[in-house]
């Protein structure tokens, strides 16, 4: 069975730059953005719906005093939603059979639970993670620290609920993942060979 990293974590705690460093570092295959990509080739939804269906919360079960009109409308957007997370499973499983690979997001600790990944999750305080949005995302450096921070949990209470929804899991709960990684104070590029040598 090939070697598989799945990684979870909180917006600004640098897991996504801590899987592309990890898997150049093992030189195998990385993939985050691809799998949208690659969902967009199998469905006739655009990229930007794909995005907007992952990084919102679910949608909300509806009173039964809603119209019926409204409530055929809303089983076609369930069923869309329902139809990406499928795509997306499917080609995070297809992933996992090719090669060894580090896989960001999007469940994938829960997909491919029967492969048996080394399933990470990478957290920080939130003043860690004000400054590495500070230092990465500059179309927001003109934002104080009351509302990146806001942006910030925002961001993590849609991936929780979304994390939830698909899986009837806690997000970040530390019983499902192997390795919880605190990068606060730290510089991600330190952390990698650390990882690396444990996986090894």
């Amino acid at each position: 069975m090939n070697k598989i990293i799945t990684i979870g974590r909180e917006f600004g705690s640098g897991g996504r730059e801590l899987g592309r460093r990890l898997a150049e570092k093992l030189q195998i295959a990385y993939y985050d953005q691809e799998i949208i990509t690659e969902i967009t080739k199998r469905t006739a939804l655009s990229e930007e719906y794909i995005r907007n269906v992952e990084e919102n919360q679910p949608l909300p079960l509806l009173p039964i005093t809603v119209g019926r009109t409204f409530s055929l409308q809303f089983d076609s957007l369930v069923e869309q939603h329902q139809t990406v997370f499928l795509q997306q499973s499917n080609i995070i499983k297809e992933m996992a059979v090719k090669s060894d690979c580090v896989i960001v997001g999007r469940c994938a600790d829960y997909v491919l639970r029967e492969f048996s990944p080394l399933r990470l999750f990478v957290y920080a305080d939130i003043t860690a993670r004000i400054k590495r949005c500070r230092d990465k995302e500059s179309a927001k450096r003109d934002w104080n620290d009351r509302e990146l921070k806001r942006s910030i949990l925002t961001v993590d209470k849609r991936r929780a609920k979304y994390y939830q929804f698909y899986t009837d899991q806690n997000w970040g709960e530390k019983k499902y993942y192997d390795l919880c990684i605190n990068t606060g104070g730290l510089e991600i590029k330190t952390v990698v060979p650390a990882v690396a040598a444990l996986i090894n």
